[in-house]
């Protein structure tokens, strides 16, 4: 599955353990926010790119919590060291 490089960078960023916060309005998801494991906000998450990444089924949320990388996902990218944000 070919996947654009900011798709690439929210994966690698969910890999090392960060994740997608969300805040719905209506019972729709209206807002995100991409937040790394230091605690820092990644700019380039948009919605938009929310809704590919979740629509590709390469992240996934539990019980209403916030999205994390999934299995798929995984496969598609793996965290390594040197490529931290």
């Amino acid at each position: 599955m070919n996947i654009s490089k900011p798709e690439h960078r929210v994966l690698h960023v969910l890999a090392q353990g960060g994740r997608i916060s969300h805040l719905r309005e209506g019972g729709r998801i209206t807002e995100v926010t991409c937040i790394t494991r230091d605690g820092m906000i990644l700019v380039n998450c948009s919605l938009e790119l929310f809704l590919r990444l979740r629509r590709k089924r390469l992240i996934a949320s539990s019980a209403g919590s916030a999205y994390r990388i999934s299995e798929r996902g995984r496969r598609l990218v793996a965290a390594r060291p040197d490529n931290r944000m």
